[in-house]
């Protein structure tokens, strides 16, 4: 697990010494806090108001939970330092303005003996050092939720790409979760979260992306609670770039696909999309993937070997997937007499070999494409379908 910011630094003082008096010897007596360790020679004298450095960890204690924000509060003086320290680094923090608190910045490692060292300015001027250590409870991979982020960082990709993060164990506290979840770009576009299952959960803008825009992505939920005793694994960070504007209208009944950029309409392509009883979804889709050479077999979409529309090409080019039950756009060159005159596919767009290489060479995931002209609807779930759902129906999937 790494560390990662956590909120703003509050009044940690209070949270922690309002109404008690911690001293080295009474801290055992009260639960959550623990006076820091110190040497006892280094007391007040009677005319100097006593130092007293509290930590919100028990100290010794050894089953920690990872998700406590480790404080220290001062009281009779100020804090100057504190070293919070173990095998896994140096956890970071931060001093009130005031001196009277420190604040983690950074979350607590599973299984990890922890040394925390405070350094406390009397109200006479002499410097004191106060020490606990504790241990964090250990945690197995079965309590651990680790996020897998698309894009890639440093990609590029299309104007219709969804942040997509999805998660190897369920969170069942998306709410706690989403609150750790932040997509931030330039130029600055509203969108929200939509969270499809437990394990996966889409960000999207209101409209398509602008071109050229840089997007950040922060999955900070190291250590945060996701639920039925399960805490995140890691966090996740990364940035990625939105290229030109590539927007691919086609239309099934005139069996044409406009191909546009930033707007400008480059090329009509003549198309064939799916024939009856194999009818190609209407509405938006997204690039998923792409394959120069791709295999095609029937049995992968439930058309069994030996059947009248059976087929198993081996060497399909220029293959590029948009939905995850199997439509994709590819080179046809077996059906280039019906191509701009007929649907005579399983469900995929074909078109020649030498279109479909050109619009190969152009197109990256994310890239969209719009279909219109069949009765047969595009699904939310199936592939990026993010685009399906207005803006106002898609912020209903946020845990927030």
């Amino acid at each position: 697990m790494s560390d990662r910011g956590l909120r703003p630094l509050a009044a940690t003082a209070a949270l922690i010494l309002a109404g008690l008096v911690l001293t080295a010897c009474d801290s055992k007596d009260v639960p959550g806090a623990s006076a820091l360790a110190g040497d006892s020679s280094e007391s007040a004298s009677p005319t100097v108001t006593p130092l007293h450095v509290a930590l919100n960890v028990k100290r010794g204690a050894a089953d920690v939970p990872v998700d406590t924000e480790l404080a220290v509060a001062a009281d009779g003086g100020t804090i100057t330092s504190v070293d919070a320290s173990s095998s896994a680094g140096k956890l970071p923090g931060e001093v009130s303005a005031d001196g009277a608190a420190w604040q983690a910045t950074g979350r607590l490692e599973p299984g990890t003996s922890y040394v925390v060292r405070t350094t406390a300015e009397r109200e006479d001027g002499k410097q004191v050092t106060r020490t606990a250590r504790f241990k964090t409870e250990d945690l197995t991979l079965d309590q651990q939720t680790y996020p897998s982020v698309a894009p890639l960082a440093d990609e590029t990709v299309g104007v219709g790409m969804p942040v997509i993060v999805t998660f190897d164990v369920p969170v069942t506290d998306r709410a706690s979760f989403q609150k750790h979840m932040t997509v931030t770009s330039k130029p600055a576009q509203p969108g929200a979260w939509h969270w499809l299952s437990d394990t996966e959960a889409h960000w999207r803008p209101k409209t398509y992306w602008k071109a050229g825009t840089d997007v950040h992505v922060d999955v900070d939920v190291n250590s945060v609670k996701a639920g039925n005793g399960i805490y995140g694994q890691e966090s996740r960070e990364l940035d990625f770039h939105v290229g030109d504007a590539h927007v691919y209208k086609v239309n099934a009944q005139t069996h044409q696909m406009k191909v546009f950029s930033d707007g400008k309409l480059l090329r009509t392509l003549p198309i064939t999309t799916g024939k009856p009883g194999f009818t190609t979804r209407s509405g938006t889709k997204v690039i998923i993937e792409k394959f120069p050479v791709k295999r095609m077999n029937s049995e992968t979409v439930g058309i069994p070997a030996g059947s009248a529309d059976a087929y198993d090409i081996d060497d399909v080019q220029w293959a590029m997937r948009l939905t995850y039950s199997g439509e994709f756009i590819h080179a046809a060159p077996w059906s280039v007499g019906s191509q701009g005159y007929a649907n005579v596919s399983h469900g995929c767009t074909g078109m020649s070999t030498d279109n479909a290489k050109w619009l190969y060479d152009m197109s990256r995931r994310g890239d969209v494409v719009e279909y219109t002209g069949t009765d047969r609807p595009m699904t939310f779930d199936n592939g990026y379908g993010d685009w399906n759902e207005s803006f106002k129906e898609f912020k209903k999937g946020s845990a927030l």
